[in-house]
C-alpha cells in the first residue's frame, strides 16, 4: 500500500506520450520508466496509447488519487493535460520530450530528462497564467489562418520523414507555396474594432516564445495582456519570404505585420474556422474568443517564477 494520501502531490502520475518528438532520442522512455522503478510507491507511468486523449487520461489520474499529474511529451499534449487539471487542486509536472518545448523552456524547466523527473520530487509548485480560445485552454500561442495549414502538412511531414525541427520547417515553406486565400475579418480587442484582409492572425501568449524568435510584444505578455500579429495580404511569395526572415529572427513591426495588443480578442466572421492551439487543430464556430483564464494553473517549476513564460 502506499504510504501517501489519496489526492495528496506527492503522488505522481506520468502521462506518457510514445508519439512525441523525444528532442530526438527515443531512449528518453527507458530512463522514464527506470525512475519509476526506482520510486515504485510514490511514481506511476502511463503510457498513452494511440487513440487515447492526454486530458482523459489525466482526469482518471485524478480521480485515481494522484496528486502531480506529469506531461512527458511535446506543447500539445502538456496543453492537453494542463485543460483537464485547471480548476482542480492537482499540480502539472512536465518532461519537455517534445521538438520545441516553448512552454518548459519559458518556465526554466530543464530540456535534460535527468533533471526534469529530479525536478518533480525537489521543485515547487508555482501559479502559472494560461489562456483560452472558445473555452479550450492554450499555453503559448492560437491562431487562424495560414498556421493551422501549416500543422496539418507538418502532421503528413512527420510521418514520412519523422519529426525534427528540419521537418517543421520544411512543412513550414511547402505549405506557403501552395497558400492562396487571405481572409477578410474583423479583429476586436478591448472593444476597438478593426477589418482587416489577412492570411493570419497569431495571438500568442509566451513572452518566451516570441523572444526565441525575435519577435516584439513579450512586454505586452508579461503586462498580462495578448500580443496579436496580422500578417499583411502580401500573396505566398510574400509569405514565404515573411517565413525565411522569422526563421532568422528578422521580421519587423509594422514592415512586416502589424502588432496589437490586449486582454480581450475577438475575431468575428462566420461558420467554422480551423484554429490551432500550441500545435493541435480544431474547428470552432465563430465569433473566436480569446480571453485570459482567471485562476492559474499550478505548475511544478525550477524557481518561484510566475506568468506564461
Amino acid at each position: 500500500m502506499s504510504p501517501f494520501d489519496p489526492g495528496s502531490p506527492d503522488r505522481i502520475c506520468i502521462l506518457l506520450n510514445p508519439g512525441s518528438g523525444k528532442q530526438g532520442d527515443a531512449r528518453l522512455d527507458e530512463t522514464v520508466h527506470a525512475f519509476a522503478q526506482v520510486h515504485p510507491d510514490r511514481v506511476k507511468v502511463h503510457e498513452l496509447r494511440e487513440a487515447e486523449a492526454p486530458d482523459a487520461a489525466a482526469r482518471a489520474a485524478v480521480e485515481d488519487g494522484y496528486g502531480t499529474i506529469v506531461a512527458a511529451g511535446g506543447d500539445g499534449t502538456i496543453g492537453a493535460v494542463a485543460d483537464a487539471l485547471h480548476g482542480t487542486d492537482a499540480r502539472l509536472g512536465i518532461l519537455p520530450m517534445g521538438t520545441f518545448n516553448f512552454f518548459a523552456r519559458g518556465l526554466g524547466i530543464p530540456l535534460d530528462i535527468e533533471q526534469a523527473l529530479a525536478l518533480l520530487l525537489e521543485g515547487r509548485a508555482r501559479p502559472v497564467m494560461v489562456a483560452e480560445v472558445n473555452g479550450k485552454l492554450f499555453l503559448n500561442n492560437a491562431s487562424l489562418g495560414v498556421y493551422p495549414a501549416i500543422l496539418e502538412m507538418r502532421e503528413d511531414v512527420y510521418r514520412r520523414w519523422g519529426r525534427s525541427q528540419i521537418a517543421a520547417y520544411w512543412s513550414v515553406l511547402l505549405t506557403l507555396v501552395g497558400f492562396r486565400r487571405a481572409r477578410t475579418v474583423r479583429v476586436v480587442v478591448d472593444g476597438k474594432r478593426r477589418r482587416r484582409k489577412t492570411p493570419l492572425i497569431f495571438v500568442a501568449h509566451s513572452a518566451y516564445q516570441l523572444e526565441e524568435f525575435g519577435l516584439d510584444g513579450a512586454d505586452y505578455i508579461r503586462n498580462g495582456a495578448f500580443a496579436v500579429f496580422l500578417a499583411p495580404d502580401v500573396g505566398r511569395w510574400g509569405l514565404l519570404k515573411y517565413a525565411i526572415l522569422l526563421m532568422g529572427r528578422s521580421m519587423t513591426q509594422n514592415r512586416d505585420f502589424e502588432l496589437l495588443h490586449g486582454h480581450e480578442v475577438d475575431v468575428e466572421g462566420q461558420g467554422r474556422w480551423l484554429v490551432a492551439r500550441d500545435g493541435e487543430r480544431e474547428k470552432m464556430r465563430a465569433p473566436i474568443r480569446f480571453r485570459q483564464r482567471r485562476d492559474a494553473l499550478q505548475v511544478i517549476t525550477p524557481d518561484a517564477r510566475e506568468g506564461a513564460g
